[in-house]
């Protein structure tokens, strides 16, 4: 991949590069931090605040990662910031049960529709799995299925063409995944409802749960077309599959409910993660009480963790998801219209310069693909041009903007994203799509 080098000072971050493939896999420690799908050195970031991120060179960055998508209210938000410190002085954890747990479990039932009760972990990926097992031991049924593109986490169930990292990194099929977890995984096509239809009626009422992002977020943002999720649905109910939505990205992102809130499709269990946390390491899974009522202690379904609802997380997913339910009314408005703006925008910059897109965003997360037909999976996603991309990536970053470094990651925005970022993303935008076109 031919990437021009930066125009940018970003010597120490190269440095400490090199220091950290010393002592860490790839100098990172979680892969899209590598940089490897768009080439070049990942930046080292030394602090954020609002809307923007300084690396540990000063350059400066106007911030479109959030850290993944937590920071829906910016980064270092006062309120996340005063909960976490008074919480750290009575200590980070007890290892015991704490108030401030039920009061997050209260609030996160208040606002997702299908959470009647709730199990607080400490990522994505934990939450997934233990759905997956819960699913698993409230039907007696072994095979899930889930999509291709679809990212679930690192569970040795899940990484069967999976998006994001995977997709980057050639690893569809991660060595390390036994040949049992990879039979009892079965692959659909996303947005195909008769192809789970066909899948589901082929395994003999041996499935146990369907798992999906109900808007992709690991092969860039992909929405689910017009009746997708709602087949889902309807195929769960007909044959006693679980349907559970793995919204650890779309959770309180794209409405207070999350996407089934926004497409009005209830699974039975819902993965959390990410804001739930406040940007602290964070997860959890909920649903309906009789499916939950198979978690141990009250059921045999084993899953525990030490740091579970850890009080430094709970205080600032608490700050975090009372502001959201305190200023709903407005606060989505709020984000529709700083997206619709940027959207259109680019979309104007684009047409002016004759280039092939494809626009995707939900709410307060979107994706551009450079390629000439609609992006609707993993096969359309793969098949657009990564390295427009990789050059697009790279030139806003020149410019003082950081989208996601890959094509196939979502970009974030938060409330800290004002007139001023607008009109200076749209300006770099322009200016850098017109030099590499």
């Amino acid at each position: 991949m031919d990437i021009a080098p930066p125009k940018i000072e970003i010597g120490k971050s190269k440095a400490l590069y090199e220091q950290a493939q010393k002592s860490i896999p790839g100098g990172v420690n979680s892969p899209a931090r590598a940089f490897k799908s768009v080439g070049g050195t990942p930046l080292f970031i030394e602090s954020a605040q609002g809307a923007y991120m300084t690396d540990v060179d000063g350059n400066e960055y106007i911030d479109y990662v959030g850290s993944w998508g937590p920071m829906i209210f910016g980064h270092a938000d006062s309120d996340v910031v005063h909960a976490v410190q008074d919480q750290a002085t009575s200590s980070t954890s007890f290892g015991a049960p704490t108030r401030i747990e039920i009061d997050v479990a209260e609030l996160v039932c208040d606002l997702v529709p299908s959470i009647e009760s709730v199990r607080m972990v400490n990522s994505g990926t934990e939450a997934t799995m233990s759905a997956v097992r819960v699913a698993r031991g409230f039907t007696g049924r072994d095979k899930i299925i889930k999509f291709k593109g679809n990212y679930h986490g690192h569970g040795d169930f899940f990484l069967m063409e999976a998006g994001s990292g995977p997709l980057t990194h050639g690893t569809p099929n991660s060595p390390g995944v036994t040949a049992g977890n990879a039979e009892d995984t079965l692959l659909a096509e996303y947005n195909d409802v008769e192809n789970v239809r066909n899948l589901v009626e082929a395994h003999d009422d041996n499935v146990a749960c369907i798992i999906v992002e109900p808007i992709a977020g690991n092969m860039g943002c992909i929405p689910p077309e017009p009746g997708f999720l709602e087949g889902l649905r309807e195929i769960c109910d007909e044959h006693g599959v679980v349907l559970i939505f793995d919204e650890v990205m779309t959770g309180f992102r794209v409405a207070p409910g999350g996407a089934q809130e926004r497409y009005g499709v209830t699974p039975d269990m819902t993965c959390l993660g990410k804001i739930i946390g406040g940007g602290l390491p964070v997860g959890a899974y909920g649903g309906k009480k009789e499916i939950m009522n198979h978690v141990s202690p009250v059921g045999p379904v084993y899953q525990a963790g030490t740091l579970s609802g850890n009080p430094l997380a709970m205080r600032a997913g608490y700050a975090v998801l009372s502001k959201i339910k305190e200023t709903q009314d407005t606060l989505y408005d709020e984000l529709e219209a700083y997206g619709a703006a940027l959207e259109e925008g680019l979309a104007d910059t684009l047409d002016r310069l004759g280039l092939d897109y494809y626009q995707t965003r939900v709410g307060a997360m979107g994706c551009l693909f450079f390629t000439e037909e609609k992006v609707v999976d993993q096969a359309t996603a793969k098949s657009t041009d990564a390295e427009m991309y990789a050059n697009y990536f790279h030139g806003l970053l020149d410019e003082g903007v950081y989208f996601a470094p890959s094509q196939f990651e979502a970009y974030f925005f938060g409330t800290e994203h004002a007139e001023r970022e607008l009109e200076t993303t749209l300006e770099a935008q322009y200016d850098v799509l017109k030099r590499i076109h």
